[in-house]
């Protein structure tokens, strides 16, 4: 009887060491078979899973951001983080309305670059700020109907 059970736990630990392979090999394909703009760094799964996704694109990396604010050039910048229901709920009418408005909008994954929440004083997502001239001028924080985006591409960035 203790023999069958140790073949049993033996065949479900096999099973989860396979189960883990499998997916830890369909997560390498994915960020390697993708236009992964994270270099090598090692992804969290939600970013993985939005690899493809042309919502997503557009990204812009901590240091491009800060020289490019630093700088003084204009750039408008949404924050969100890929396991955000309101994120997942704003960026599908955000992301369309930024280019209809042809607003160049960079994406800053929170998930991946923690410690930016700091940096830009974020204190939920989604957030979207317009910087100019080295400055924050405007910022949504939370879930906004489109028309108050629409508002703040009038306002902030349309010209």
């Amino acid at each position: 009887m203790q023999k069958k059970i140790l073949i049993f736990v033996g065949v479900i630990v096999l099973l989860f060491a396979g189960l883990y392979f499998v997916i830890d090999y369909k997560n390498n394909q994915a960020v390697e078979n993708s236009d992964n703009p994270y270099g090598d760094k090692k992804l969290e799964q939600g970013t993985i899973d939005q690899l493809d996704d042309p919502n997503y694109g557009n990204q812009i990396m901590p240091d491009e951001l800060q020289e490019t604010v630093e700088s003084g050039e204009a750039v408008t910048v949404y924050f969100y983080d890929p396991l955000c229901v309101h994120c997942q709920n704003t960026t599908p009418y955000l992301v369309p309305l930024a280019e209809d408005n042809d607003v160049d909008m960079k994406k800053m994954n929170l998930r991946e670059f923690q410690n930016q929440w700091n940096v830009y004083g974020i204190e939920s997502t989604p957030t979207l700020i317009h910087f100019e001239d080295g400055e924050e001028q405007g910022r949504i924080v939370g879930q906004a109907p489109e028309d108050n985006f629409q508002q703040f591409f009038d306002q902030y960035v349309v010209e």
